[in-house]
């Protein structure tokens, strides 16, 4: 009975080392992937506007919201935070995110599973496509110059032809704890991927090559302070890059500010 005590406490010893080795590894990994940030400045943002995508192209600022009734596309004022609205959806859609590409503006919607393209200079809609066959539903979008890069709510990332606008392939995103569920908003930079995960304060950095998550931005401080100046916020949601300055643009649903970063890059990531 003695011999099976003192093996038990030894065991319990070796298993809490063993426990105690595997935390201090995942401290550190986190503290590897981590972005830090710095506030260049604040747009006023339209606290009114359910984010869904964001993104700059040639000098304009574009925005898509997304709920029953109220989702359309527009090109806001970075001054005011008025958006001068280009396409509104009919009711029955629920708009979610956006991108722009071969001067047409790609727009996905949510559980309609349908999808839009609009001619960049009229906005009339020139096409609809579905990608029910391949994705549980419609959230993010962005592009790599080549295809369309979507998110649907899981751990995958489909990439879009876009001519014929069916899957060409899918990744699955991973992090140091497996797979990444509920990816939202996107964005193309500097050959990364970065995502929104949904109902959280964190944009992950996506090497699509292999689906690794190999950077993390905590915009908890963000959230608070979106939160302060208005109590109706909701969550984090909205990605945009501006290249010529650097500047890493985030914002969310009903916020009442777009913050304007700039990512410390001193430690590379990826």
């Amino acid at each position: 009975m003695k011999f099976s005590v003192f093996y038990i406490v030894v065991g319990i010893l070796i298993l809490g080392s063993c426990s105690s080795n595997q935390e201090q590894r995942s401290s550190a990994t986190v503290d590897s992937l981590r972005i830090n940030y710095s506030i260049r400045s604040l747009w006023p943002h339209d606290p009114e506007a359910f984010t869904q995508g964001l993104l700059i192209h040639n000098g304009q600022l574009f925005e898509s919201t997304g709920q029953y009734g109220t989702s359309w596309i527009g090109i806001v004022d970075i001054n005011t935070g008025k958006v001068d609205k280009k396409v509104v959806l009919d009711n029955q859609y629920f708009g979610e995110g956006i991108a722009i590409l071969n001067n047409k503006i790609f727009q996905l919607t949510w559980q309609n599973k349908v999808g839009f393209v609009y001619d960049l200079k009229t906005y009339k809609r020139i096409k609809e496509f579905r990608f029910d066959s391949f994705a549980k539903e419609g959230w993010g979008l962005t592009h790599d110059q080549v295809n369309l890069i979507m998110s649907d709510g899981t751990d995958k990332l489909h990439y879009l032809d876009t001519v014929t606008l069916e899957v060409a392939k899918s990744i699955k995103v991973t992090d140091e704890n497996g797979p990444v569920k509920n990816l939202n908003e996107l964005e193309y930079i500097e050959g990364f991927i970065f995502a929104n995960v949904w109902q959280t304060n964190t944009i992950l950095k996506i090497d699509p090559a292999t689906g690794k998550v190999v950077g993390k931005l905590d915009l908890s401080k963000l959230a608070s302070d979106a939160r302060k100046a208005s109590p109706q916020v909701d969550v984090l949601n909205g990605i945009a890059w501006h290249p010529e300055t650097r500047s890493f643009l985030v914002t969310g649903k009903n916020w009442p500010n777009i913050y304007i970063l700039k990512l410390d890059e001193s430690k590379p990531h990826g």
